[in-house]
Formats: structure tokens, C-alpha cells, sequence
């Protein structure tokens, strides 16, 4: 029988989670159901936040999340190069420019020397990515947000559970963003949330994801016409005086909702959180321990006081002493049916970042670098013992 391929990342799903989809499947509500504000309370509990907005992707929660920020025409987003297009692309859709600093050499997160050198008048927020689920160095970005007053978005698209000095990532930034692709650490198809502490940013969150609309009786903004009376009139409506039927669209927002049969899957793989959290971090583990043996490879470095949460795990090639490229370790990888991959392209040598921005190769040296020499491989946590054994003879075998 011929070996399996074993693809890079893989959801990890069971009966429990086909039971919680199955259930809401059979009940009345399948978009804007109860299982909504369960999540969402559940994944803010979870990270130690006051408010957690859920929405229709990470993506999305991006965009939510610099539209809160006060982001728009003329202002500047300063994130890493090494990231997925929409770390950059969600200030984009608001009309302001994306900057990019570059990232530290070790843990390939955003480094606060260079972030600080980026800085200007126009920078409106800060996009710090928690690259393979390593969270960034928050402290000393926080402190140079502050000083600056920009708004910290912290990118935990892959740190679900990772902690930082002992704190929780989902409390450590303004906002801070979250995604349930299916090769997240929680499932849910697609999915996102912005966790947050900020009451008026959580209002802001929430409005934008639903059209701009609200039917809070205590936001509403035209009294005669919010109580279903003659006139228009702009003074501020009284509450108890609004007609049942009645809502107002306020700002120009998206549809951005996630849906119950999303939540319902989300709360059911969250209960899971910390088993799939430990299984990544023992193939990590075991991984470190035989690539930190070669000659060859560079395993990934972890800061002593915080705990990644292994979204990826990547190698970094000594291309100096190899004798091959890394297409063609690649492509031998493939051929054994190891599903290798490599993150991230740098973004600012996107086409489009290049022709609209002036971007060019050698701006950002040490993302460059970085990329030149990377290769993910796979982890998960449904791997078996004998994948990884697969995994690490493969890769030292086709390095060599």
C-alpha cells in the first residue's frame, strides 16, 4: 500500500463536531442564531477580553479592526513583510497606505527598532503579525504605540492560545485579531474575531460588520423617526420610545456576519483548544530536537518567556552548505508525498505592492532572507507518531 500524503496543516475534526453542526442544522436558526454570543463570549473568557466581535473571516476582522482604529485617506499601517496579503491589503480597502518594517532575524516577527524607524505623522495603527504563532515583541510595541498614540492591532491570526510574559495573546494590544480557517487551531470553515477591552471600539466592531446598522435603541440618532412619528429631526432618541420594528444604518459597513452553523462548529473545537494545543507543541518538540541536529537546517527560535501556539513550523535552510536548491528539496519532498510549503512571499514583492507602492527586492533584507531560505513542514494535530518519524527522515534525507 502506498504511503499517505501528509499535507502541511489539516483541520482536526470528530463526531462531537459533526453532532454541534448537525444540531443547529435541525433547529430554527442557522445565520444569526444563539451559538453567535456563545462563541464569542466563550473565545474572549478564553483569552482573558472583555468583548469578542465575532466575523465572517480573519480577513475581515483586519478590516473591522482598522475601520475601528479610525483608519481612512492619508493615514499609513505599518505591518511586517512577512505575512498574508491581508495584513496589508485591510488598510488598503480603507484608502490609506501600507508601510512595512522589517523583521527580526530570529523569531521573524516584527522588529520595534525598525518599527520605530518607520514611523510618521500619518501612521495610524500598528499590525504586529505573531508569525507561526510566536507572539511578537508586544511590550516594546505597545510602548512605542503609545508614545506615538497609534493604535496596536495585534495579527494573532495564528497564536490562538499562545501566551506572553505569562499574559493570554487576545489581551495584549487594542484589538487583537483571531481566524478559524480550517488550518487554524480552531475550525470553523472560515471564520474571525477581534478581541478587545475597549467598549467603544467593540460598538465600532460591531456596527461595521452588520452594514453600518444597528437596532440598539439607545444608539439611535433621529427621535421622531425612531418612535414613529411625524418629522425627521436629528436629536438622540429615547429608548423606551422607539418603534419595535425600527433600526438605522448609521455608517457605511459590510456584511461581515459569521453564521451559527460557524459558532456552533467554532464552540464545539474550542472545548478542544488545549489538547490540539499540546499535540502541535509535542511534534514541535520532537521536530526542534532532530532538525536542531543537522548542519543543515536552522529550526525555528523560541523566546524563553512566552509559549508559541505552532500554527506552522518552519526550517530555515543553510543555503551556503546545501547542494541542492530549495526547489529542488521541494520537489523531492513532494515526490514523498511530504506536503511541504513555504511562507510566506514577502509582501511588499506582491506584483501589485511592487507597481503601486514602488516597492522593490532589497528594501526589507533580513524578510528577504528569510524567505529565500524558508520551507514549512507539516504539523498538525491529528499527525500520527509515525508522520512525524515520516516527516523528519524525509526531510534530512533530502536535504543531505
Amino acid at each position: 500500500m502506498s504511503e499517505a500524503f501528509i499535507p502541511y496543516a489539516r483541520q482536526s475534526l470528530d463526531e462531537d463536531d459533526i453532532a454541534a453542526v448537525v444540531e443547529v442544522l435541525r433547529g430554527d436558526w442557522l445565520t444569526q442564531g444563539p451559538n453567535i454570543a456563545a462563541f464569542e463570549a466563550a473565545v474572549a473568557a478564553r483569552v482573558g477580553a472583555r468583548h469578542g466581535i465575532a466575523v465572517a473571516t480573519g480577513t475581515a476582522a483586519l478590516h473591522c479592526a482598522c475601520y475601528a482604529a479610525g483608519v481612512g485617506p492619508g493615514d499609513e499601517v505599518i505591518t511586517a513583510p512577512i505575512t498574508f496579503a491581508a495584513s496589508g491589503n485591510c488598510a488598503l480597502y480603507l484608502g490609506a497606505e501600507v508601510k512595512f518594517a522589517d523583521i527580526r532575524r530570529d523569531t521573524y516577527c516584527l522588529d520595534p527598532a525598525r518599527l520605530e524607524a518607520a514611523i510618521t505623522a500619518k501612521t495610524k495603527a500598528i499590525i504586529p503579525i505573531d508569525y507561526t504563532g510566536q507572539p511578537a515583541d508586544m511590550d516594546e510595541i505597545n510602548e512605542i504605540a503609545a508614545r506615538h498614540g497609534i493604535t496596536v492591532i495585534e495579527d494573532s491570526a495564528h497564536s490562538l492560545g499562545a501566551t506572553y510574559k505569562g499574559r493570554s495573546v487576545g489581551s495584549l494590544a487594542a484589538m487583537s485579531i483571531f481566524s478559524f480557517h480550517p488550518v487554524k487551531a480552531v475550525a470553523m470553515g472560515e471564520g474571525g474575531l477581534i478581541a478587545t477591552d475597549d467598549d467603544d471600539l467593540a460598538a465600532a466592531l460591531r456596527l461595521f460588520r452588520t452594514h453600518g446598522i444597528t437596532n440598539d435603541g439607545a444608539a439611535m440618532r433621529l427621535a421622531s423617526q425612531a418612535a414613529d412619528k411625524d418629522g425627521g429631526g436629528h436629536a438622540k432618541a429615547n429608548a423606551s420610545d422607539r418603534a419595535p420594528w425600527y433600526y438605522e444604518m448609521q455608517e457605511l459597513g459590510f456584511n461581515y456576519r459569521v453564521t451559527d452553523i460557524q459558532c456552533a462548529l467554532g464552540l464545539s473545537q474550542l472545548a478542544k483548544l488545549d489538547g490540539f494545543l499540546a499535540r502541535r507543541r509535542e511534534i514541535a518538540a520532537r521536530y526542534s530536537a532532530a532538525f536542531g541536529q543537522s548542519e543543515l537546517l536552522i529550526p525555528p527560535h523560541q523566546e524563553s518567556d512566552r509559549e508559541s501556539a505552532w500554527h506552522l513550523y518552519m526550517l530555515r535552510l543553510r543555503r551556503d552548505r546545501l547542494r541542492k536548491s530549495r526547489r529542488r528539496i521541494f520537489e523531492q519532498l513532494r515526490a514523498r508525498k511530504i506536503g511541504v510549503h513555504v511562507h510566506y512571499i514577502p509582501l511588499h514583492l506582491q506584483p501589485y505592492y511592487r507597481e503601486k507602492f514602488g516597492y522593490k527586492r532589497g528594501d526589507f533584507p533580513e524578510s528577504e532572507a528569510y524567505y529565500d531560505a524558508a520551507l514549512t513542514i507539516p504539523l498538525f494535530p491529528a499527525m500520527t507518531d509515525s508522520d512525524c518519524r515520516r516527516v523528519i527522515d524525509a526531510v534530512l534525507s533530502c536535504v543531505g
